[in-house]
């Protein structure tokens, strides 16, 4: 693998990436944010909520501009035949890390009486984009010319419990082929830990690099929004109500980037952790605040 988050993977390097969103604004440049900001690399999120801006293009924005991407791509939208030639137009267009998902149920995106199609799971690309790094072909065998590599990346919750069958989860995804894993938002702390030491007495710390999602909530009814909508947010209620408490609009904002703040400094010396992923969640202008003030 020759991408730059490979070589920083290889090395041991703390890591710290982030999330652009994307939006419906074709001409928007992601980079005039999100250059020399800190990270090392950044994810370009696959339709998420609904359509917007393809993670393919963005991607290649983000390249154009000199900043690494992490190209995203969720199962729910196409069949393995759509998979494999995104994938293939990826590697041909010089993106060298991919981010392998299931993708949030349409039902709760902003179309949610789209059709749905997951032909494969999570793990199961994770396997074909293995196969293809591995045995230069797609799935049907057919070969691929030219020097196909991609650095392979998956997601894990760590609150999902039992936390057995969670920890076996992660371990197919890295034994499919994963090399990095992102979590999902990171609140509770101890919690986290606990998810976190299981996974390094499993080895699974030494076999793929952990990187710890972090999400800045902007206010009290964002936070409220999260919980009531998505199963994989698990925000501490202490926090939520922190955030009320601020008051103004402006104060929950900063009180929902100090909370990241406290959540970096709890977390980034626990051992078997390879770095942070800050998801932005749209919000990429406080990405750069966050790493100054956490001195990450």
């Amino acid at each position: 693998m020759d991408s730059l988050l490979a070589k920083k993977i290889e090395e041991g390097d703390f890591i710290i990436t982030a999330e652009y969103l994307g939006g419906t604004d074709i001409q928007y440049d992601p980079a005039v944010i999100l250059k020399n900001s800190g990270v090392l690399a950044v994810n370009v999120a696959d339709n998420p909520y609904g359509p917007v801006i393809s993670s393919l293009a963005s991607a290649v924005k983000l390249m154009q501009a000199g900043i690494e991407p992490v190209y995203q791509l969720v199962t729910r939208d196409r069949n393995r035949i759509a998979l494999q030639s995104d994938i293939l137009g990826a590697a041909s267009l010089g993106i060298k890390n991919i981010l392998c998902l299931s993708g949030y149920h349409q039902s709760i995106t902003e179309m949610p009486e789209s059709a749905n199609v997951y032909d494969l799971d999570s793990i199961q690309l994770i396997e074909t984009v293995s196969r293809m790094n591995n045995e230069g072909v797609l799935l049907n065998g057919r070969k691929i010319e030219g020097n196909f590599s991609m650095l392979i990346g998956a997601v894990a919750n760590p609150y999902l419990r039992p936390l057995e069958l969670n920890i076996l989860r992660m371990a197919k995804k890295v034994k499919a082929g994963a090399k990095f894993i992102q979590t999902q938002a990171v609140f509770n702390t101890t919690d986290f830990q606990e998810w976190l030491n299981a996974a390094y007495q499993e080895g699974l710390t030494e076999r793929a690099a952990i990187i710890a999602g972090i999400y800045p909530l902007e206010s009290y009814n964002e936070a409220k929004h999260l919980l009531r909508k998505h199963t994989d947010f698990y925000i501490p209620e202490s926090h939520v109500k922190s955030i009320k408490d601020a008051g103004s609009p402006a104060a929950q904002k900063n009180r929902g980037i100090a909370i990241c703040v406290e959540t970096i400094n709890k977390i980034k010396e626990m051992s078997g952790l390879s770095g942070i992923h800050l998801i932005s969640g749209g919000k990429e202008d406080s990405i750069r605040e966050i790493i100054e003030k956490a001195g990450i």
